[in-house]
């Protein structure tokens, strides 16, 4: 599996330009310069940060440029502290993988599509000359399987402009389902060898989100621990009506523990190496409500998996956003957990 050099230990900074307020103060405090340093002393070679399109365009799509200004400063503090750098359009003009932002439309105008490709040409033009530091993520965990075919279509105009602005910059491509796995052999052959397969994971999903106050289906009184059992998972999701890894069904043993990120890990290796594409894990994380030591438990499985098969990948998240691994729940484990991200 080819290693995808500089972005192979990373974490999100969700929350501080996308899923906000959207205000000066936001901006302005919830990551500060020394974030990055913290950041710096990790062990990571790379952050990602999520970006409304809100940051750099109005309603009408003028942009702003202070808000062009603040990703040039959080690139130099990147390059700065020797971190890399994923630059990742969390919501643009009519689409949300968070149906609570009422944007819609996007895969059927013409007028939003061309105002997105647009937009990726104007950060080439902007950021294409940090090539070596920064890398391109077209959108955030499309949503429904309907979408894959058109999708694929944007996707492959988006690459072809932003190549004629900057044909050394890695770009980032994930599929439906919100960036799932099971998705990956749907994408397109990538256009070149710096053609990034993305994909996010949060296996097992009553574990990562048990009591997410966003999932619709979940009890907010809801507790897991991990690793489980074969039986009790699939009870517990039997009676939350939650959808149930289907590889859950046929691990070999009878816990849900690494083996099932090394059955997972495998399906997409599989078609990245068939299509020599690089491969990378933007989010992987586990709520803020979990015992801090199943959540370790849980990091070092997936790490195992991630290290075995050389996949790149970046947790959710620094801060906040329920998942925050700055924030005081994950005190008692940070520093060991530090080893496993």
């Amino acid at each position: 599996m080819r290693r995808f050099v500089g972005f192979e230990k990373g974490i999100n900074l969700g929350g501080w330009f996308s899923q906000c307020d959207h205000t000066q103060k936001r901006y302005d405090t919830f990551i500060v310069d020394s974030d990055f340093a913290e950041l710096s002393t990790w062990g990571l070679d790379h952050i990602r940060i999520p970006v409304d399109y809100n940051l750099v365009e109005t309603k009408d799509g003028t942009y702003i440029e202070e808000g062009f200004a603040r990703l040039e400063k959080a690139i130099n503090l990147c390059r700065r502290y020797k971190l890399n750098m994923v630059l990742d359009l969390h919501k643009t003009a009519g689409f949300s993988f968070d149906q609570g932002e009422a944007e819609t439309g996007f895969f059927s105008d013409e007028k939003l599509q061309e105002r997105f490709y647009r937009l990726w040409e104007e950060f080439a033009r902007r950021f294409g000359k940090y090539s070596d530091t920064v890398a391109f993520e077209l959108l955030n965990e499309i949503t429904e399987k309907s979408f894959s075919s058109v999708w694929n279509s944007i996707a492959g105009k988006c690459i072809k402009r932003i190549r004629a602005i900057c044909p050394d910059v890695y770009i980032l491509v994930g599929g439906y389902w919100n960036n799932s796995i099971d998705a990956l052999e749907d994408l397109e052959p990538p256009a070149d060898d710096k053609i990034v397969y993305n994909f996010h994971c949060y296996e097992p999903l009553l574990f990562t989100h048990q009591g997410a106050y966003w999932v619709r289906e979940m009890p907010r009184h809801f507790r897991m621990n991990f690793p489980v059992s074969v039986e009790s998972y699939q009870k517990n999701a039997k009676a939350l009506e939650l959808h149930s890894t289907p590889l859950v069904n046929s691990l070999p043993g009878p816990m849900v523990d690494g083996q099932l990120f090394d059955a997972l890990f495998a399906k997409a290796v599989a078609v990245a190496e068939e299509r020599n594409a690089l491969l990378y894990c933007g989010e992987y994380g586990v709520i803020n409500l979990a015992e801090v030591k199943d959540t370790l438990e849980w990091y070092k499985a997936i790490n195992a998996a991630f290290v075995k098969y050389n996949i790149g990948r970046a947790a959710w998240s620094y801060k906040e956003m329920d998942y925050g691994l700055s924030d005081e729940h994950a005190r008692p484990i940070i520093e060991e957990l530090k080893k496993y991200l």
